[in-house]
């Protein structure tokens, strides 16, 4: 993240958001595994949501409800703005650039949703992680991460059955060029013995507009199905290989919004 970038310079296209032809594999060192898949990824301003035409609405929306950890938010903005001010910070209306999946057909799973969160100056205040799993459960991690975007921090979110409940994350998670210059992020998590997954995710993005909806939803059909039926299916793999499994904490079930 450039301290220079200017704050509020609109994203391009019709409906001020990129749409990136995302790819994403995650690595599982023992036993190894790799999973690859595809899939659209948008990148949005919080106080410029997309508004697109009535007809093409269900094929993208971005509801607060997809994404807010605290009941009644208004807006997905006033739920983040209320997690960083319980550590001390203030955007002051400052820009916040989301890269997420969008609910389209009435279903949407983001295992990982990124904010780049900058101040009124445009000055790079943080970064936020937010992490779902399949349990219904999410948990943001608040990140300073350096000029390169590298940032680390403890695990402590269960996410899978066949992974410990603790370790450290090592994350890369630059700002992405407002032209749709490659995208590149990822994530490995660190647990005492080495590292035990690692996952990518990149792309190229282009403006958003109604051509480059239609062509994701037809080189992609169901794509936020596709993750949660891909993510269940690599489990029954590696359960039926005798992973031994993890139990989910009872605090985390406890904490589902």
């Amino acid at each position: 993240m450039s301290p220079t970038a200017p704050s509020r310079a609109p994203l391009p296209g019709p409906w001020g958001a990129l749409l990136y032809e995302a790819r994403t594999t995650h690595v599982r060192a023992e036993p190894r595994r790799v999973f690859r898949h595809r899939f659209p990824l948008w990148l949005v301003d919080l106080d410029a949501l997309p508004r697109l035409p009535w007809p093409l609405r269900p094929l993208a929306r971005f509801l607060p409800r997809d994404h807010a950890l605290h009941p009644g938010s208004p807006t997905l903005r006033a739920d983040l703005e209320r997690d960083l001010a319980a550590h001390g910070l203030q955007l002051g209306g400052g820009r916040v650039l989301m890269l997420a999946q969008a609910r389209s057909l009435g279903h949407v799973f983001n295992p990982l949703t990124v904010y780049w969160c900058r101040d009124a100056a445009g000055a790079p205040l943080c970064t936020v992680a937010e992490v779902h799993n399949t349990y219904g459960g999410r948990h943001r991690y608040l990140l300073r991460p350096d000029a390169a975007g590298l940032a680390g921090v403890a695990k402590d979110f269960y996410v899978s059955p066949f992974l410990p409940p603790d370790g450290r994350y090592h994350l890369l998670l630059p700002e992405p060029a407002p032209d749709g210059a490659r995208l590149h992020l990822s994530v490995r998590l660190e647990l005492p013995g080495g590292p035990a997954l690692t996952a990518t995710v990149s792309g190229t993005g282009r403006p958003a507009g109604p051509a480059a909806l239609l062509r994701s939803a037809l080189r992609y059909p169901l794509a936020t199905f596709a993750v949660s039926l891909r993510i269940r299916a690599q489990g029954v793999r590696l359960w039926l290989r005798g992973l031994p499994v993890h139990p989910r904490p009872s605090a985390e079930r406890a904490a589902r919004p």
